[in-house]
């Protein structure tokens, strides 16, 4: 009977022992399932393809805030207009044209000075012919965040340097319809977008590529007029700029 009995507990520890052994790798299984939900489900919610993701995804990195120091704006501020920030010989004006414009001549004898050409305007959809002269106002350069609206959201508080390479950063610099320009004036997204629907996306992804890379910051209802644009876009990238 002791035999029996001591045979009968060894039994039961063993039971117990291999219960745990069962137990511990149910629970492994599990985490290793749950790692790969867990891993699988940021994939899903994983920026979309782009310079540096998302431009909807890039909006939330944004501080939200009020305008600050509007009546302290001066254009001087932001350096002389049009100036050789990179040192290649060509004003940042004409360094746009050559990059927007199709089909561009230069003027004669000159390198850098865009005569005429073709641009196909981002903001109202039409096909402009520049000519440079009395009409050359036809076609601007437009800042995509306006030195105003920059100035409000942060540049107040640069020093000119700063200042100076956003209002010739070709990241902000777009050549556009002279008249929509005007139009737009210093307003942002949730007072003004193009007239060119079609535009208004990656208008609004250049605006916070540029709000990001200078560290500015947006208004309760421009956050909220771009959220209304990119939501319909989700995938739409940040630009990477550039000539």
């Amino acid at each position: 009977m002791a035999a029996s009995s001591e045979k009968k507990s060894l039994l039961d520890r063993l039971g117990k022992r291999k219960a745990l052994q069962v137990t511990l790798v149910v629970v492994a299984v599990l985490v290793l399932i749950g790692n790969f939900v867990i891993r699988s489900s940021g994939d899903d919610l994983a920026p979309a393809e782009g310079a540096q993701g998302s431009a909807l995804a890039a909006l939330s990195e944004l501080e939200i805030a009020e305008w600050e120091d509007e009546d302290g704006y001066d254009r001087d501020d932001f350096g002389t207009a049009w100036k050789d920030v990179d040192d290649n010989s060509c004003d940042t004006r004409n360094d746009i044209l050559a990059r927007d414009l199709e089909g561009e001549e230069f003027s004669e004898g000159e390198t850098c000075e865009i005569a005429t050409g073709t641009l196909e305007d981002p903001y109202t959809g039409q096909e402009i012919d520049f000519e440079r002269g009395p009409q050359s106002g036809e076609v601007q350069i437009d800042h995509i965040v306006a030195l105003k609206n920059a100035w409000v959201t942060g540049a107040h508080a640069w020093d000119e340097a700063e200042r100076e390479l956003i209002a010739n950063d070709p990241l902000n610099l777009i050549a556009s319809d002279g008249p929509a320009n005007m139009g737009k004036g210093a307003s942002d997204a949730s007072e003004w977008l193009p007239e060119n629907e079609g535009y208004h996306c990656e208008y609004i992804a250049s605006q916070v590529a540029v709000k990001l890379k200078y560290e500015l910051w947006v208004t309760g209802p421009e956050h909220e007029a771009m959220t209304d644009v990119l939501s319909e876009c989700p995938d739409q990238p940040l630009p990477a700029g550039g000539l």
